[in-house]
């Protein structure tokens, strides 16, 4: 896990977020700062805004009020409150491919193989050079253990292979953050196991990564500084032994408590 320097400037950092769907505030007043080289984890219960404040930080969701800046950038705005959207297409573009997103379903294109995968949006999206891109993606997919499943399709991989895969497609971007939505949740403890080892050893090499988990080892063995969001507020965030180890919420008790239940 990273170090950084007062002067220097986080990868991401949001203020003041506020996210409607219609009628419904989902996040109301949320900030976020994710330094170079530090693990920021979101936990919470289902609803709590998590995986919208992670696709907000992406801009595949627009918010309706607050600041996003992605290394010193602010995300340039047009429209008030619900028409609220980012006026600079090529901004959303350059700021997308450099905060490579994980899903929970993976997302592998079945017509493809996983090399394919993994190089398709640095070729297509990036115009990189094609034989550059196979050189990457096959480190990739060795970094992350499944260098022999490079000319199998996404069908014939387990649930954790695939994630792994769509890691490593993450990291074939090269981008300077990793977001996960809960990027565990699909898989069965074992498989689990796997793609929590990925985690954990790119955590050890200093990436920037913002994690939604619910996994609390994860959180607390992976991250710098843990954020615990209660219906669209931040009720609580620090380093993972305080939050861990003397939650001063109730209801972060609460959480924990029915987390390892």
């Amino acid at each position: 896990m990273g170090e950084t320097h007062p002067a220097e400037t986080p990868v991401i950092r949001v203020r003041g977020l506020h996210k409607s769907y219609g009628p419904l505030e989902v996040l109301k007043g949320v900030d976020l700062t994710a330094p170079r080289g530090h693990v920021i984890s979101l936990i919470g219960s289902s609803g709590s805004g998590k995986s919208t404040l992670l696709r907000c930080c992406n801009l595949l969701e627009d918010s309706q009020a607050g600041e996003i800046q992605f290394e010193g950038e602010a995300v340039r705005w047009k429209g008030e409150g619900l028409r609220r959207h980012p006026s600079d297409r090529a901004q959303v573009t350059r700021i997308r491919t450099n905060l490579s997103m994980v899903f929970q379903q993976f997302n592998l294109w079945s017509h493809l193989t996983i090399l394919q995968n993994v190089m398709e949006a640095p070729v297509t999206v990036m115009r990189r050079d094609p034989k550059e891109v196979e050189a990457k993606a096959r480190e990739y997919l060795a970094k992350v253990g499944i260098a022999d499943k490079a000319d199998a399709w996404p069908a014939q991989l387990s649930g954790g292979q695939q994630q792994r895969a769509a890691i490593a497609r993450a990291l074939c971007m090269e981008p300077r953050a990793l977001l996960f939505d809960e990027p565990t949740s699909a898989l069965d403890p074992e498989l689990e196991q796997e793609v929590i080892r990925v985690i954990r050893s790119l955590a050890e090499e200093g990436r920037t990564m913002v994690l939604v988990t619910h996994d609390m080892k994860l959180a607390a063995d992976c991250s710098d500084h843990v954020i615990f969001l209660h219906q669209g507020r931040i009720e609580e965030e620090g380093p993972p032994a305080a939050l861990f180890g003397q939650p001063k919420s109730e209801r972060l008790r609460g959480f924990l408590s029915a987390s390892t239940a």
